[in-house]
């Protein structure tokens, strides 16, 4: 085998450096096909063909060394030109990028070609799952994930998002590649896809406006997951707006992880449903002026406190809304009235369309809050230390 030297100084190569037409024209970033020659104690050097010599040292060989490590002499691997011709005469190279790259691009063609891949998963975050693909690190984002491994009981908790996510480590799962961008190392895969893709065969013996049974499977904050009877692979969400007429706050308020329920399918896209509960309900509020009139008094619990009111329930149906102009501020707002206790209120407006009654102060409890305020200020009257100072500049009261 010939030396570095020789190879340097072969008629082949003084040849091809005399007729530069002969000669590959090589730019710094091209991917080429090299030759291990020779291992080095401090650089490792390759066959360019038909262009001289190529070498790797420094950061970049430490950069290359798991690559090296399968290496022997005569292999062949891709490479990326870093500088066509350094001062010594050899091309610099480099193999971890070059591998990179090569991943990039089988990466965008398996995108491309919509396959699906098998990935195991290797870390976790309260975003999502991180997996290995050719090398390079894929990101799998929860909502991204299928409804069976999405982390719905975690009510929005980062840190039980987090516990069950890491419990997908080591598992293997089925993705397609959603996201590729080499520059910004942008590399996103989704579960749901690969699910989505069956799911559509399913969901075409649906229609909107079908009414479907299915088991309460998850409650999350935002709604709840509803796994079809006859087809538990297909699951839907019902959002929390669509659970009830009425104002609630968690949709565990009205059901539970293993209800049987009735919901009408009211969207299906991309492979998600969406289902509602309260359209199968008869709407109060459109007879709420059977039971309420503007002007009237009436009596509410006060249900939730917010920075621009208090919601008040009339009834197990009706919510009404007291705005915080009626006292000021939302410290008096809080001053004034507690959850759970029961006032009278008077009817300023009722508006049906808009799912919405309008409620004022009655006189009771502004003539209740006002004596509250006067008995406080009497008691601190009568309770205040003497202010007078006694022995003036001749001896009199000040």
């Amino acid at each position: 085998m010939h030396t570095i030297a020789q190879r340097k100084n072969s008629p082949e190569l003084q040849i091809l450096k005399t007729n530069p037409s002969l000669m590959p024209l090589l730019k710094e970033g091209d991917l080429i096909e090299v030759t291990f020659i020779e291992n080095g104690n401090k650089a490792v050097f390759f066959d360019v063909p038909k262009v001289g010599t190529g070498i790797i040292y420094g950061m970049e060989l430490i950069n290359a060394r798991n690559i090296l490590k399968k290496l022997s002499i005569g292999d062949s691997v891709a490479a990326k030109v870093v500088e066509p011709e350094n001062e010594d005469g050899f091309v610099e190279l480099s193999l971890a990028e070059a591998s990179k790259q090569k991943s990039w691009q089988i990466i965008k063609e398996l995108k491309e070609s919509d396959e699906l891949i098998k990935v195991t998963i290797k870390d976790a975050n309260a975003g999502g799952l991180i997996a290995e693909v050719y090398d390079l690190q894929a990101f799998l984002p929860a909502s991204q994930l299928s409804n069976e491994h999405y982390p719905k009981n975690a009510e929005g908790n980062r840190n039980k998002i987090l516990k069950e996510l890491q419990g997908f480590i080591g598992k293997e799962f089925s993705v397609k590649i959603i996201g590729v961008n080499p520059r910004a190392k942008k590399f996103i895969i989704s579960e749901r896809e690969v699910v989505a893709e069956n799911i559509k065969e399913l969901l075409k013996k649906y229609a909107v406006g079908d009414v479907v049974k299915g088991i309460v499977s998850g409650v999350a904050n935002f709604g709840v997951f509803i796994r079809f009877a006859d087809h538990p692979e297909i699951e839907g969400l019902i959002h929390i707006s669509e659970i009830s007429h009425n104002i609630i706050d968690n949709p565990k308020e009205v059901v539970a992880i293993g209800d049987m329920v009735e919901a009408k399918l009211i969207e299906i896209r991309d492979g998600r449903v969406s289902l509602s509960l309260k359209a199968l309900q008869s709407n109060p509020w459109d007879k709420v002026k059977d039971k309420f009139s503007e002007g009237a008094t009436v009596e509410g619990v006060v249900y939730k406190l917010s920075p621009f009111g208090a919601f008040i329930k009339l009834d197990d149906e009706i919510t009404g809304l007291l705005h915080v102009s009626e006292f000021g501020s939302v410290e008096e707002l809080k001053k004034k009235l507690e959850i759970g206790k029961r006032y009278p209120f008077v009817i300023n407006s009722i508006k049906p369309a808009e799912k919405r009654i309008i409620l004022g102060l009655n006189k009771k409890i502004a003539d209740t809050n006002e004596k509250k305020d006067n008995d406080i200020k009497k008691t601190y009257e009568n309770n205040a230390p003497d202010t007078k100072i006694q022995g003036g500049p001749e001896g009199e009261e000040n």
